[in-house]
């Protein structure tokens, strides 16, 4: 993309990680990275910024932290193999730049967005900049509680906002029923009693949430993007209802609750914009 925010030419390869071992994911991205300079043509690329799940070093130059996935991820020395300075960011804090600097945060100097999907993410935005924290791991908003008796989620709190909403634990949740949260709302559409009530039940808790981080940092917007949020009126109706239960609002002002203008390139989309903000 250019410094407008402007998409010039996109590439998807797969990354095939559930075949373990074979680090297939690697020459995907090469091949990707590849296959744009040549499109770049006499253009050449001044900057390279690239999105994974879990957490990058202080310098961002590589994924510190990510147990589990991608195996052989942690510490990969993205620039020697891509022969090119690189710039990492957390998926979902990428996520959250691509509005900052492109759209539905755009202008606003303090948001926070979170991302539904397998799990929880979430970007914090204070003063016009990505807020990273102490280990890189600001804006986890997945791993916030929203049920203090419930069981103790990947990173040990007890009824995470994750483990509430996020597709992780469909299956669980809804006892084997559902596979998907998509087939949940479908269900939820044609008001199924059983999917009525557990689809509720996971926006209220996510309201819950909402409304904690609303009266803790206080942002000009909240931000929904990942694949949970294209429910679109089966989500931001139902939410607006439990917000009006659980929001503070003085003075009757309520906080602004938006879908992300990205969908599934907002992660490149934010990492783009991250490492051309780090040119010179």
């Amino acid at each position: 993309m250019n410094e407008n925010g402007e998409v010039i030419f996109q590439e998807y390869h797969p990354t095939h990680d559930d075949e373990s071992g074979k680090n297939n994911w690697k020459k995907a991205i090469f091949d990707t990275v590849q296959e744009l300079k040549t499109k770049s043509g006499d253009s050449p690329i001044a900057s390279i910024g690239l999105s994974a799940p879990g957490l990058p070093n202080d310098k961002n130059t590589c994924i510190a932290y990510m147990p589990g996935r991608l195996q052989g991820l942690e510490f990969f020395d993205w620039s020697k193999y891509l022969g090119q300075t690189v710039h990492v960011l957390n998926d979902a804090q990428a996520a959250t730049m691509a509005e900052v600097y492109f759209g539905a945060a755009k202008g606003i100097k303090n948001a926070i967005l979170l991302t539904l999907g397998t799990g929880v993410g979430g970007g914090l935005v204070l003063n016009g900049q990505i807020h990273q924290g102490l280990f890189q791991k600001a804006g986890h908003f997945g791993h916030i509680t929203v049920d203090n008796q419930g069981e103790r989620d990947i990173t040990n709190v007890p009824g995470s906002l994750e483990d509430a909403i996020g597709n992780s634990t469909i299956e669980k949740r809804s006892f084997g029923r559902y596979k998907t949260t998509y087939e949940l709302i479908e269900a939820y559409h044609v008001h199924d009693p059983f999917a009525s009530w557990l689809w509720l039940d996971s926006v209220r808790k996510l309201a819950i949430g909402i409304a904690s981080l609303v009266n803790t940092l206080s942002p000009e917007i909240v931000i929904l993007g990942g694949g949970i949020a294209q429910a679109e009126e089966g989500l931001f109706n139902a939410l607006a209802e439990f917000m009006a239960l659980y929001e503070w609002r003085p003075g009757g002002h309520a906080t602004p609750i938006v879908q992300a203008h990205f969908g599934d390139m907002a992660g490149a989309i934010g990492a783009a914009s991250f490492a051309l903000n780090r040119i010179g």
